[in-house]
């Protein structure tokens, strides 16, 4: 199994950006922590982060994965064309944010890709990646049977 691990704007700056809301770990070392639960799993995890909405939008075209975890940051909000790249392909999608969205600000309170996703996990810091994981092993281990 492959999943594909992407991560949109700003979020190159994790342990640097908003400490308090988004914690001191590097996305680096979120990755390498991520990729060990994987291969613990037998997963593979690839990795991919653009502050660039038509980067994200190609990568989604272009992967082969099992499943894609997608924290797409501020694009969540208004990115229509990242919707529509999550909509034309047959890879599940799940939603994750490090932070609480619905405990923020008005405007981060609607997503526009949940619709096209097959869930959304929010506000367990680096945790909602993990989630995520675990969810998509679950799906897949599901359809299995």
């Amino acid at each position: 199994m492959n999943i594909l691990v992407i991560n949109g704007p700003n979020l190159n700056l994790l342990g640097i950006r908003e400490p308090q809301t988004y914690g001191s770990e590097t996305l680096a070392e979120l990755e390498r922590e991520l990729a060990l639960a994987g291969k613990t799993r037998g997963v593979e995890l690839d990795f991919f982060q653009s502050n660039l909405e038509g980067e994200l939008i190609d990568r989604i075209h272009g992967s082969d994965a099992d499943g894609i975890i997608l924290n797409a940051g501020a694009l969540t909000h208004y990115s229509y064309s990242l919707r529509d790249a999550i909509a034309s392909v047959q890879t599940p999608v799940i939603e994750v944010h490090m932070s609480n969205v619905h405990a923020r600000e008005t405007f981060r309170h609607v997503s526009v890709i949940a619709p096209v996703c097959i869930g959304q996990i929010a506000g367990f810091g680096r945790d909602s990646y993990f989630l995520a994981l675990e969810a998509l092993l679950r799906r897949t281990h599901d359809r299995q049977d």
